[in-house]
């Protein structure tokens, strides 16, 4: 029993938090969260998870407009996808909508219906632009 304690702890310190609404969850509205969030049952409306990774469940079925930094969809999700670093759709994954993300990774046999706009930091393109000007300006 103590060995149990031992690992349940040492797991909770190395991951992160994460929220899971089950199967026989049915939730509609708007939902903010300072942790991860794992769907395994139905969402419908506007999710935000700015700093953290929205995973819809095998059995996760979501309709919503989603701003996260990352997202991993098993299940089925429609609406807009904001992923600041990345969206994964995994083989049993179904995603109809648009994505405006970092990166995408679409697994063989997963479906995608919709646009993907891949967003690039704005440092990279500040930098880029600034350095002629900086060059310019010092040779003046």
């Amino acid at each position: 029993m103590n060995e149990m304690t031992a690992r349940s702890t040492n797991l909770t310190s190395t991951a992160s938090r994460q929220t899971v609404l089950g199967q026989t969850v049915v939730l509609k509205g708007e939902m903010s969260a300072d942790e991860d969030l794992l769907i395994e049952g139905q969402f419908e409306g506007t999710l935000s998870l700015e700093q953290h990774c929205l995973t819809v469940g095998a059995n996760g079925q979501v309709k919503a407009e989603i701003r996260a930094r990352q997202a991993v969809i098993l299940g089925t999700l429609t609406g807009k996808v904001v992923a600041r670093e990345k969206v994964e759709i995994r083989r049993s994954g179904h995603l109809v909508g648009d994505l405006m993300t970092g990166a995408v990774a679409i697994e063989e046999g997963a479906y995608f219906k919709g646009s993907i706009e891949i967003l690039r930091e704005e440092g990279q393109q500040g930098s880029r632009s600034a350095s002629p000007q900086k060059a310019a300006e010092a040779a003046s």
